[in-house]
């Protein structure tokens, strides 16, 4: 059989690296909420606002039931354009942020599974440089900020 068609965990090997859409933070409710009353931590060039939901604080956030499809880990990629003006560029590094982030989620994944009491973790990661950095860069950061926001689960101070 051939290597490349069991690469997932089903197999006992590696966790595939993907970004579904029950994973981006899409809902108006859910983002007017997390900017509202999220915290935020910086890591420079790019700065996360998060907040942590458990399952009665979900559900009173919709007014006709909670919809379906919503995940336990949300992200939402974001780049001003007071910072990059041209489409180009901020296309550019919400790829690159989508990427580090596809590639490491599973550290912040692992860590949210232990805790129960939370049903929804939204964050929103925003580029907040004037230039573009490269992609090993970004991955640092991310890193980093993933890092924090998996410490304060462990420690439950989130």
């Amino acid at each position: 059989m051939n290597e490349l068609q069991h690469t997932d965990s089903t197999c006992g090997r590696e966790p595939r690296h993907t970004f579904r859409k029950s994973e981006r933070l899409r809902l108006r409710t859910l983002v007017e909420g997390l900017f509202a009353n999220g915290k935020t931590l910086y890591e420079y060039p790019l700065r996360a606002t998060w907040r942590a939901v458990d399952e009665a604080g979900l559900e009173e956030s919709f007014r006709h039931g909670m919809p379906a499809g919503i995940g336990r880990l949300q992200v939402m990629f974001t780049v001003p354009k007071r910072k990059r003006r041209h489409a180009v560029d901020r296309v550019q590094m919400r790829r690159r942020m989508r990427e580090a982030w596809r590639l490491h989620k599973h550290l912040l994944q692992e860590a949210l599974e232990k805790r129960s009491d939370i049903r929804q973790l939204g964050i929103a990661i925003i580029y907040m440089h004037s230039e573009n950095a490269t992609y090993a860069e970004v991955e640092k950061r991310m890193l980093r900020i993933i890092g924090k926001l998996r410490d304060k689960l462990e420690r439950g101070t989130l």
